[in-house]
Formats: C-alpha cells, structure tokens, sequence
C-alpha cells in the first residue's frame, strides 16, 4: 500500500515537472511576448522575464523590441530631369506595439521593407538630379514620412531613413565632371583677370610716383638687372635706347646721288669729327677752330667770356 502510494506521488511529481517543464516559456529583455490561447489574444503583453502557459492550449509568440537595421535593395529610377539612376537606402525602425505588429500585419519585416523600395521608388520620380546629390536632408524626411504613414497602423514606427548612395550612368558622370572643370576653370579666369586688375593699378600708381621723380625709374632697372644676374643665368638682357636705334636705321637707308647723308643736328659735329681720314675734310685743328666759331653747326655751344 505504502510503496504504491509513493509510486503515485512520484508519478503526480513527474506529471508535474513535465508540465511546467511544456508550460515554462523565458522572454528575454528586449523581447514582449503575445499569448494567444485557443487561437485568439488573451492576457495582453508577457513581460520579460519568467512566463508560464497552458501546454497544448496557449502559444506565446516572442517580438523583438530593439531597432532593426533594414537595407532597402538599389532602386532603378527617371528623375524629374529624365536621368536614369539606381539609388540604395537603408531604414531603421522598431516595434512599439506587438499584438499590432502580429494581429495586423503578416509580416511587419517585409512588409516595410517592400514599402520602403515602393517610396523609394516615388522619391525617385519626384526628385530631381541635382536635389538626389545635394538635398539629401529634405529627401530623408519625405522618404521618412511615406513609410511611417502606413506602419503607424503595423505597431511599428520608423525612426529614421537614409539614402546610402546614388549611381550614375559614366556618360553623367563624365558631363559633370566637365561642368566642374569648366567651373573651375571660370573661376580661375575671374581670379586672374581680378589680380592684373589690382596690379595694374598699383603699376599706375608707380608710374605717377616714378613719373615725378625719374631717377626712380634707373633705379629700377638696376635693380632689376642684378636680380638676374643672381640667376646666374648666362644671358643678361638690357634696355636700348630708342633713339640710338632709330638713328642706325637712318644711317642705313640708300644716299640718292648728289645728296649728302642726312646727319642730325644734335650729331653733326660728332659726324664731322669721327672721320679724320676721309679726303676733302680740314685738318683737325681747322676742324677745331670752325667749332670755335661756328659752335650751332656742330652742336655745341661757344664757351661764354669771362
């Protein structure tokens, strides 16, 4: 009698331990569990932490309450501005409602995520090229916007969208950066042109300064020549006066016959006095005293009496 009594004990304990054993379920911490007995919700949200249920009769489905990080797949699309580009995006968002995200939705994941390539899509269309590269900001928060209406209803709430990358076809690429080289390039002419503009009038108003005072201006060139000099460099180039150059080219020009060369009056005498040799001409003592008293023909001006 006793030992049979002992067998039911141990046995009702088995039963027992079996029991809890098939009716224990543990939700972890960042988890919220959905009972459903007989098929429909009962005793609203389990908690985290130690739950027990009816084996056979109850199911406890456990929902992730942390935030999921969703890649939304390349979308292929026409701007508003007919250029065909492929844009990439990625969605974060959690469950804020679990029996909603269970009871209303089959599955919240993807259905999300096909929703969120369906607004990408629509940004798309709705964009323009230049707001695609530039005004990501405003498009996150439209794209934002799209999704979070519909998921409101799901248990679910979007926290944030972000457009990852936007590829362009090479023909665009190579077009902008034409444009950028162009711009650029503009810019530098600006620059440029800017800087002569500024240097010109400081050389305006050295050429007043220098105009007053000319030695300024010899000065200068010397100091122009010794910086190259410092160069080293094997070629040394100085200025030439205009005026010895003009003088060589009318010496150069054809006598007519029966004329004397055109001398100039300020070089006559020199002229006379640079060919001792040459016949018809006085000797140089004569020469000397015709210059004495004839000093207007050869230049020079006739020493003052005392």
């Amino acid at each position: 009698m006793v030992q049979e009594l002992l067998v039911a004990v141990v046995a009702a304990l088995c039963v027992g331990a079996l029991y809890l054993a098939a009716g224990a379920r543990v939700v972890k911490q960042y988890e919220q569990g959905v009972l459903f007995r007989l098929g429909r919700v009962t005793g609203g949200v389990r908690q985290p932490g130690f739950n027990l249920v009816i084996p056979f009769a109850d199911r406890l489905h456990k929902v992730n309450m942390q935030i999921v990080t969703l890649p939304v797949p390349a979308q292929e699309g026409i701007t508003r501005d007919n250029v065909t580009v492929r844009v990439d995006a990625v969605v974060y968002f959690r469950v804020v409602d679990a029996v909603s995200a269970l009871v209303k939705v089959e599955d919240y994941k993807f259905a999300v995520s096909q929703m969120a390539q369906t607004s990408l899509r629509s940004i798309i269309g709705k964009s323009d090229l230049d707001d695609l590269l530039s005004n990501r900001e405003q498009l996150n928060q439209g794209l934002e916007l799209m999704i979070d209406s519909p998921a409101v209803g799901w248990g679910v709430q979007v926290d944030r969208v972000e457009i990852k990358d936007v590829s362009l076809p090479d023909t665009m690429k190579r077009s902008m950066a034409r444009q950028a080289e162009a711009d650029r390039e503009r810019r530098a002419r600006i620059i440029n042109a800017d800087a002569e503009f500024q240097a010109s009038k400081k050389l305006a108003e050295a050429a007043q300064q220098m105009e007053k005072t000319p030695t300024a201006l010899q000065l200068r060139l010397l100091q122009t020549i010794v910086a190259v000099a410092a160069e080293k460099n094997s070629t040394l180039v100085l200025p030439f006066p205009v005026e010895l150059l003009r003088f060589l080219e009318r010496a150069q020009q054809p006598i007519p016959n029966g004329s004397a060369p055109y001398v100039p009056p300020d070089l006559a005498g020199l002229a006379e006095l640079s060919d001792p040799a040459e016949p018809g001409h006085p000797d140089p003592s004569e020469r000397r005293a015709r210059a004495e008293e004839a000093p207007e023909a050869y230049g020079r001006q006739r020493p003052r009496s005392a």
